[in-house]
């Protein structure tokens, strides 16, 4: 098992509740930095509670210990530099400490409004200018006079957006909050043993004969992939249907810039062809029932080869191909 994918889960479940941060927020937030996240994301007009959730969920998943490739460190994923100018004592305990979310959260909304002001009379989006310039720098965005061309900060800026506009009720696929349930269902089945088309809605079930090799799973009672996350969006109120190819028709295919934990993770050549299913949890992370012979277990997403798709399930959804 992955710390850091465990970390990632653990933060995607416990914001799961019925107490949302706010009537706008429609993500799930890890419940102790709500009141944080409320406070800070009030910092100036350019900033809501909302959109710092966004961003932090983009940067972190809420991970307090995230420490990028590139260095950047904790829950804001500040670089060194940036923190050593912009960090702030947000607990008052005597230190500023970029690990410590109570310092790292008001940091962050203090270091957005302070690029907001910096940037004010750039033309266009002042939120859209304001991440761009938290991603790539204020000088990228008056050089540019908004969003500059770089695919990584356009991508960074529109997936912030969509998730701080996300309405907090509706919409045609799964929200975070039953995704995060569908994680949560899935984790607690971590280490349930893999059956050959095993799995319900209602758990783990005796499956049948018999896999491409010839495996049977008529005497083990557990789950295939499709069989996992059948059960594990069942948990969180969104049917699906039984076939790994059948699930992926049933939901809206991703680009891996846009896929969030909760996502599913399709592997295959094409539509037709898809043959395994896991559940994304972020950090190149997944949590599958991979083959016979295994157990349910976190992976990395490249242990197959043939990654076709991430995609996110329609409630009410049952094309078949």
């Amino acid at each position: 098992m992955s710390a850091t994918a465990a970390v990632i889960v653990a933060a995607l479940v416990q914001g799961a509740g019925d107490d949302p941060l706010s009537t706008a927020l429609s993500l799930a937030v890890p419940s102790e930095y709500r009141s944080l996240i409320q406070e800070a994301g009030n910092a100036c007009p350019e900033v809501t509670p909302n959109l710092l959730a966004a961003l932090l969920t983009q940067e972190s998943g809420f991970n307090p210990k995230a420490r990028s490739p590139v260095g950047a460190q904790g829950i804001a994923q500040f670089m060194p530099s940036t923190w050593e100018t912009h960090g702030v004592d947000g607990n008052g305990d005597g230190k500023r400490d970029v690990w410590d979310p109570e310092d790292a959260i008001p940091a962050a909304a203090g270091y957005l409004c302070g690029i907001a002001k910096d940037i004010d009379d750039v033309p266009g989006d002042k939120q859209s200018n304001m991440l761009a310039a938290y991603n790539a720098g204020s000088g990228a965005v008056r050089k540019y006079g908004g969003v500059p061309p770089y695919k990584e900060t356009q991508n960074y800026v529109k997936s912030i957006r969509a998730l701080a506009d996300r309405p907090a009720k509706g919409g045609g696929t799964t929200s975070p909050n039953q995704a995060a349930n569908a994680v949560n269902a899935a984790q607690e089945m971590i280490g349930t043993p893999y059956s050959w088309g095993g799995g319900t809605a209602a758990g783990p079930s005796t499956g049948n004969c018999c896999s491409p090799n010839g495996s049977s799973g008529s005497a083990t009672s557990g789950f295939d992939c499709s069989g996992l996350t059948l059960y594990a969006y069942g948990k969180a109120g969104i049917p699906l249907p039984r076939t790994a190819a059948q699930q992926y028709a049933a939901s809206e295919p991703l680009t891996p810039g846009q896929a969030r934990p909760g996502d599913l993770v399709f592997y295959g050549s094409n539509p037709a062809s898809i043959h395994h299913v896991g559940i994304y949890v972020g950090g190149g992370w997944m949590i599958d029932a991979p083959r016979p012979g295994t157990r349910v277990k976190f992976d990395r997403l490249d242990v197959m080869s043939d990654l076709y798709s991430f995609a996110r399930p329609k409630p009410g959804h049952s094309k078949e191909i």
